[in-house]
């Protein structure tokens, strides 16, 4: 204590001599003190700066594995028309051999010529054209002549309805399909959707046969298959207004192809008639010359049938080519020849397969080889 009070005796001394001094002096000790405490803390929370992280060290990027090169499928062998036209060949040309067989072909020969060519679905007036040709250029010959003397014959008749395909001179180019329910018709516009696709035409269907649901279904069926647009209305609606739109949408959105389907009612003849005319009446108004192509679609398995089908819808509508589908499964393929010879009309396609590829080019030369069972119509 002796020692604290020497010490501060002086500090004493010096507030007795000035009292003003020294009680300002020991007001602002307080303010001293705080000041230092902030100062102490503020030096204490200051944090020092972190050192600076060491570099990870990166494992080196692996080369990406080479993609594995992708399995092309090797392209399916070509179906061979030969084998297609079995049944028809069988059911006509190959009874030639048994009927003839080592005989020369004399007035017996030619009777039972003419019932195989009256039952092979030629038709009346092609069947009697064809015996005429054999009576005129075969008689007293053997089976080979007369073979040959037929080959050159339906050759004959079948070149005058081979026509390359039209010109796409328009855009759109309206295509109206029209058959009967059952021909394949529906299945036919997916087919040629599909050729027009693959040959990079922009396409869009028209699903016009509105009085059968499973149309329009199977329609948008083959419309996601082919990577088409469908245009439909209601069951049971107006076919013309929806032939309308779908022109309508081929012109203001750039389509290549409009492929329109028909109903194929053939209850009575006279309405049939007056839907297919409406029908094309309402595509040409916005777009002039259409339909630029009207294909009638028949089923080979109808056989004769199918020339009765063909004069109805000629005389209803323009048709400018036929398509003869299920050639493979039948053997009244002969129609064709009918058709050919009775109306002239182009053959544009022949139906041999399920596959969108067998749908055909019609070619005479092929069609008579793979009849006649030649090499040259094998392919």
């Amino acid at each position: 204590m002796t020692a604290l009070a020497n010490y501060l005796a002086p500090l004493f001394a010096w507030i007795a001599a000035n009292p003003v001094a020294g009680v300002l002096a020991a007001l602002a000790v307080p303010w001293v003190v705080v000041a230092l405490v902030m100062l102490v803390r503020r030096g204490g929370a200051r944090a020092l700066p972190a050192p600076p992280p060491k570099p990870e060290i990166e494992a080196p990027i692996a080369a990406p594995a080479p993609a594995p090169a992708p399995k092309l499928e090797a392209p399916k062998p070509r179906v061979r028309l030969v084998d297609r036209l079995a049944r028809t060949r069988s059911a006509f040309i190959g009874r030639l051999g048994a009927l003839v067989g080592t005989r020369k072909v004399d007035g017996e020969v030619l009777e039972e010529l003419e019932a195989l060519l009256f039952g092979a679905d030629l038709g009346v007036k092609t069947a009697e054209s064809l015996l005429e040709s054999v009576r005129s250029k075969a008689s007293g010959g053997d089976a080979s002549q007369l073979r040959q003397v037929l080959r050159e014959a339906i050759l004959e008749k079948l070149r005058r309805v081979e026509a390359p395909a039209p010109v796409m001179a328009a855009k759109p180019y309206v295509v109206l399909v029209l058959g009967v329910n059952g021909s394949g018709k529906t299945t036919t516009i997916g087919k040629l959707a599909a050729r027009y696709r693959a040959a990079g035409q922009r396409v869009v269907m028209g699903a016009g046969d509105t009085f059968r649901t499973a149309a329009i279904e199977q329609l948008e069926i083959w419309g996601e298959r082919v990577d088409c647009e469908v245009v439909k209305g209601q069951p049971g609606g107006d076919p013309a207004a929806v032939a309308f739109d779908t022109v309508k949408v081929a012109m203001a959105r750039g389509f290549d192809v409009a492929i329109i389907d028909t109903a194929g009612r053939l209850q009575t003849k006279a309405p049939l008639m007056e839907e297919l005319r409406k029908i094309a009446r309402v595509i040409g108004r916005d777009c002039p010359g259409a339909p630029h192509e009207v294909l009638l679609v028949l089923d080979a398995n109808t056989g004769q049938n199918a020339i009765s089908q063909a004069r109805i819808f000629t005389e209803a509508a323009g048709v400018t080519g036929l398509v003869l589908t299920k050639l493979d499964g039948t053997a009244k393929g002969g129609v064709l020849v009918g058709l050919a010879d009775e109306f002239r009309i182009p053959v544009r396609y022949v139906g041999v397969g399920e596959a969108p590829e067998d749908l055909r080019d019609f070619d005479a030369e092929e069609f008579v080889g793979a009849l006649f069972g030649a090499d040259g119509g094998a392919a």
